[in-house]
């Protein structure tokens, strides 16, 4: 079969007016990159409010692993099944980050008959929103140094900066680097240091702002760090705020480009689940359910992580109520969760297959702990069995859900009709009763434990002193309502990368917490999780290369 690139090359992509057009834009109110992709005008969007939303699907996965789940491929080819059984659907996506693209992961368009296109510009630079992330954040950083050159008016506490430079691309050399050496004329040393753009609260502020005049509003919020006295200041007290909102005018509207059956798809913002919230922006959704019947977005990692982001906090700051959840599942990777190594995972082995499946039942409990329904879609590989599919069947069925194998890699939009027509079913019955898992009034480490014990399955989070009184300052400061963005390895419920499966009876240490005032919510940081990722030993960055005039080894 041919690769994922080479299916993407011979797409018969339709001009991004037409795709438009079939949403009611009008011309004039697409800004065109080029034949196949476009921003949304912020004035045309807001015309829409009137209109009755549609509704909305989340999809989320088990934990991640090296065998591949597919929760992006199997977003797009849900919503290519929805618009092939009849129904107006659009798929909400974030955009792939460099850092990965070129690091393990690769791209992140989806895959086989079940990507968006066009896939490498997507995967690379796209319409330019994370440069200007990057930009306006680093802005900030810039003027803060600036600031304190010309003399500190603001009387900043050089030892209490908390806003660090961003860069989208994983380096750990950036981590902790001190900057203004070379003397007087470069300013103050300080230890300072960089993350991901994805980790970036300019990111994460992005994705949750509802208008320009909110974004501004929520930049100007931002703390960029503490006076001698602790009082905070914030990037509003250094008129930093209006110049970073004009970076960012056009970063703000949603992209629209296509699936390969020429369908809809609104890919926007890229904040990562593990280490922020994990979803497309609160602008594309919102838009999108005023456009379409159904809305299909995908959550960051495994629901562990990105949908308890999405209710907690998406869902809870943009007042959307999903109706309905699906939870992507491999054969491959519920044997890997039972114990069996990447190598022997073509064999059939039923009883790892039993043995991994408390990974994805655990992520069945808690989605329903939300009160929304879901159901599982088994992404298939050809090293599938029947009897390794019956055993999932089964499992599910026995916790009241039902799972539905899904051949869309191969198949496109064929693979998933009888997934789409149950979604469907689910999400006109009103059976969804989405409530977030904490109320905003709780305490805020009440609430950190409450995920790491509701959701984790830990016996308590643990912090030190420190952490406990930085928390207890901020509900002081009157940040206690703010909801818990958790920082933690995606690949396990514990803190621990290697335990796999369904573990319990741990502990979730905090190691830190920081204050996101402007995107508004605290984010905990557990175990070892780092907000600027590594490269591999072997980066995907040494299969990438230009063949007569073709990207080669993206994806």
């Amino acid at each position: 079969m041919a690769t994922d690139i080479e299916i993407a090359r011979a797409a018969k992509m339709k001009p991004i007016t037409e795709i438009g057009a079939r949403l009611g834009i009008p011309d004039e109110s697409l800004e065109p990159y080029g034949r196949f992709k476009a921003k949304i005008a912020m004035d045309w969007i807001n015309q829409q409010a009137d209109k009755e939303d549609g509704k909305l699907i989340l999809v989320t996965a088990i934990n991640p692993t090296p065998a591949g789940e597919g929760k992006t491929t199997t977003s797009v080819g849900l919503n290519d099944g929805l618009n092939r059984i009849g129904k107006n659907s659009i798929v909400c996506l974030r955009e792939p980050s460099l850092g990965p693209c070129f690091g393990v992961k690769g791209g992140a368009a989806g895959g086989g008959y079940a990507q968006v296109v066009p896939m490498e510009d997507i995967n690379l630079h796209f319409t330019g929103d994370f440069h200007a992330i990057t930009s306006a954040h680093n802005l900030l950083s810039a003027m803060i140094d600036n600031h304190i050159y010309w003399g500190n008016a603001l009387e900043i506490d050089t030892r209490r900066i908390t806003w660090r430079r961003v860069l989208d691309m994983n380096d750990r050399a950036l981590r902790q680097i001190v900057n203004s050496l070379g003397g007087v004329s470069n300013g103050y040393p300080r230890e300072t240091g960089f993350d991901i753009t994805v980790a970036s609260e300019i990111m994460a502020i992005l994705c949750l702002a509802t208008s320009i005049e909110d974004l501004e509003e929520s930049i100007g919020n931002i703390i960029i760090g503490y006076r001698r006295d602790k009082t905070a200041v914030r990037a509003r007290d250094i008129n930093a705020h209006g110049a970073m909102t004009v970076l960012l005018k056009s970063a703000i509207q949603p992209n629209l480009v296509q699936t390969l059956e020429n369908n809809p798809a609104f890919i926007h913002g890229g904040p990562f689940a593990n280490i922020a919230h994990g979803c497309n922006s609160v602008t594309a959704t919102k838009t999108a359910l005023k456009l379409a019947d159904y809305v299909v977005t995908e959550a960051g990692f495994g629901a562990d992580l990105g949908a308890e982001k999405f209710f907690d906090i998406k869902c809870r700051k943009a007042d959307l109520k999903p109706s309905a959840a699906v939870i992507v599942a491999t054969v491959r990777a519920l044997k890997m969760n039972g114990g069996v190594a990447k190598a022997d995972l073509g064999k059939e082995d039923v009883e790892a297959v039993k043995k991994g499946v408390v990974n994805l039942l655990r992520h069945i409990e808690n989605v329903k702990q939300f009160g929304v329904p879901a159901v599982v879609a088994i992404n298939n590989f050809i090293t599938d069995t029947e009897a390794e599919v019956q055993a999932i069947k089964e499992a599910v069925a026995a916790v009241g859900s039902e799972a539905f194998v899904c051949t869309h890699w191969a198949n496109g939009s064929a693979g998933t009709e009888e997934l789409a027509k149950r979604v469907v079913e689910i999400a006109e019955s009103g059976q969804s009763q989405f409530a977030p898992l904490y109320p905003s009034d709780m305490p805020l480490f009440e609430k950190i434990n409450t995920i790491a014990t509701r959701i984790y399955r830990a016996d308590e989070a643990i912090a030190d002193s420190s952490v406990r009184n930085q928390l207890h300052q901020w509900e002081k400061d009157g940040f206690g309502h703010l909801p818990i963005c958790m920082a933690k390895t995606q690949y396990s419920f514990t803190t621990d990368p290697t335990k796999l499966g369904a573990p319990s009876h741990h502990t979730v240490p905090v190691r830190e917490v920081r204050l996101a005032a402007g995107a508004g919510f605290i984010v905990a940081i557990c175990g070892d999780i780092m907000t600027m990722p590594g490269l591999p030993k072997v980066p995907s960055a040494e299969h990438i290369r230009l063949e007569n005039g073709q990207i080669e080894g993206l994806f």
